[in-house]
């Protein structure tokens, strides 16, 4: 196959790499924190892959190479764009935050572009079970990592690849690898402690479906009271890429109340599911037409039958991504 590809044969080209489209784009979303450039960056991926399928020699594996290959690109692009994330509008007067987060670039991640990626990793060496490692928590603290202490921790600890294979693709030397994954580990416990796995509802159980349920229903009638029952007691409410962060009972009802006459209206929820979450596309009644305008997505993460963390997006384009119609009739 890999002769024939590099004869020309793209058809031969796709079966070789068509295996690992999705796993790569996705982990090009852990390093970029953006579904649209990890979209970018799988197509690079691929096109240097075809060009540069000469230099492929075999001593590693092709999918460890398509991986040096994925790596290295979203390394380019970190440097050549800085940090996100560009201007804000600012916000009309919100209330006071909990804290004033360092502002990062996250974007969240459609469940069915996470269909047919290996749920175990390749080695012996993961430290992060498939469903922490796909979620929301877990991609926002990767974010706040200096760029090469978060690919050698996602390829190290998320993906299970040897240190010597690290090291390969990085073109560094183990030592340094193993040095750059400590930092990594201490700065992501200290900030991202481990969630009880226990006490999360399974995807789309009844008790997940309970919750979710009660939440649309609360959200959609304006109650807010009825919301912030809803969160467990040290709850957070964040909207990447603005830096306010609320938590508690109190703070989130605060902010809620205060946003609810902004609005308009209510909000009509459309449920889709985000990086193994519950998710829904918000949408507000449009004043001149009958119908209900796509106004951005929400990502929900429960704790047994409470919500611990409400995640909002303005970021309407990521709709179609979704599923999600632009407009719906009212």
């Amino acid at each position: 196959m890999i002769t024939r590809a590099r004869t020309g044969d793209e058809a031969a080209f796709g079966e070789l790499v068509d295996p690992y489209r999705r796993e790569l784009q996705f982990h090009c979303y852990r390093i970029l924190g953006s579904l649209q450039d990890a979209e970018d960056m799988l197509q690079e991926t691929l096109l240097a892959a075809w060009r540069g399928l000469e230099d492929f020699k075999g001593q590693a594996s092709l999918r460890a190479w398509l991986y040096r290959i994925a790596t290295n690109r979203c390394l380019n692009l970190l440097r050549d764009r800085g940090r996100r994330p560009p201007s804000l509008e600012p916000m009309v007067e919100p209330p006071e935050p909990t804290r004033r987060g360092e502002p990062i670039w996250l974007e969240p991640y459609p469940d069915v572009l996470l269909d047919g990626i290996p749920s175990t990793a390749p080695g012996p060496d993961t430290r992060y079970e498939t469903r922490e490692a796909v979620g929301l928590a877990f991609i926002a603290a990767l974010q706040r990592l200096p760029p090469r202490q978060r690919v050698v921790l996602v390829l190290r600890d998320a993906l299970g690849f040897s240190r010597a294979e690290v090291a390969a693709m990085l073109d560094a030397t183990e030592a340094s690898v193993k040095a750059c994954l400590q930092r990594a580990r201490a700065t992501l416990d200290a900030s991202h402690p481990a969630p009880s796995r226990e006490s999360a509802p399974l995807p789309r159980s009844p008790r997940e479906l309970d919750v979710i349920g009660l939440f649309i229903a609360a959200l959609e009638n304006g109650d807010v009271d009825g919301v912030v029952s809803l969160l467990t007691d040290d709850a957070w409410l964040t909207m990447p890429p603005e830096p306010y962060e609320y938590q508690g009972h109190t703070a989130i009802a605060a902010f809620l109340h205060h946003r609810a006459p902004l609005l308009g209206g209510h909000l009509r929820l459309v449920a889709t599911r985000a990086n193994g979450q519950p998710a829904f596309g918000c949408y507000l009644p449009d004043a001149q037409a009958k119908i209900v305008r796509g106004y951005g997505l929400m990502v929900l993460t429960l704790e047994g039958n409470l919500l611990s963390a409400i995640t909002w997006f303005g970021e309407r384009s990521l709709f179609p991504h979704f599923g999600l119609p632009r407009t719906i009739p009212e």
